[in-house]
């Protein structure tokens, strides 16, 4: 009987040095696969792959601000290809007061006849407004899957920091947009080719 308790009680030993040494490893795994997300990031920013343009703001910022109704600032909208489709704003100026929320729609037409993967780049004038104009949704936050021949209206919803300056009237948002990667662009001259 002795031999037996002795026995039990050495597995019941070794059952919780295996336990702890499961958890250990659980604990390890977790802190790795949450770590990675970081990592990834950093890979594609040293590596220059799927760089994409970070968002502006949060909802948690937009509840604080205010609008600012004693003034208004002037926003123009301009935009710029490289690549074969047309691109624009809905609009060419809007004004708004500074915190007040605002949407433009940028329209997009992929005229090829091939799928193209495309990003949008902005840009300000002044630039020092870059630091004051808050998007909160832009279809430059990722990249874009056009299909062959398709046309796309895009949003970006945005307001101007009520920390702006007060000689800043007029705000710039240039938007530049342009395949990504290339490598649809020689499909496509290919399938103009044949035909």
């Amino acid at each position: 009987m002795d031999e037996h308790t002795d026995q039990v009680q050495g597995n019941g030993g070794l059952n919780r040095r295996m336990f702890g040494k499961l958890l250990v490893i659980a604990v390890m795994m977790f802190g790795f696969g949450y770590a990675l997300v970081p990592i990834y990031k950093q890979i594609c920013e040293l590596t220059g792959i799927n760089i994409l343009t970070p968002k502006d703001i949060s909802l948690k910022e937009i509840s604080n601000s205010q609008v600012d109704l004693s003034r208004e600032v002037t926003v123009e909208f301009d935009a710029n290809t490289q690549g074969p489709w047309r691109f624009r704003p809905v609009v060419s100026s809007m004004k708004v007061h500074p915190g007040e929320m605002a949407q433009i729609v940028y329209e997009v037409v992929n005229k090829q006849a091939v799928k193209m993967d495309a990003q949008a780049i902005p840009s300000y004038a002044p630039q020092q407004a870059a630091n004051y104009f808050k998007k909160m949704e832009c279809f430059c936050f990722k990249q874009q899957t056009l299909e062959a021949n398709e046309a796309r209206q895009m949003p970006v919803v945005f307001y101007i920091d009520t920390a702006i300056p007060k000689e800043v009237k007029t705000i710039t948002l240039s938007y530049t947009f342009f395949e990504v990667g290339g490598k649809n662009q020689s499909l496509a001259m290919a399938a103009q080719e044949q035909k």
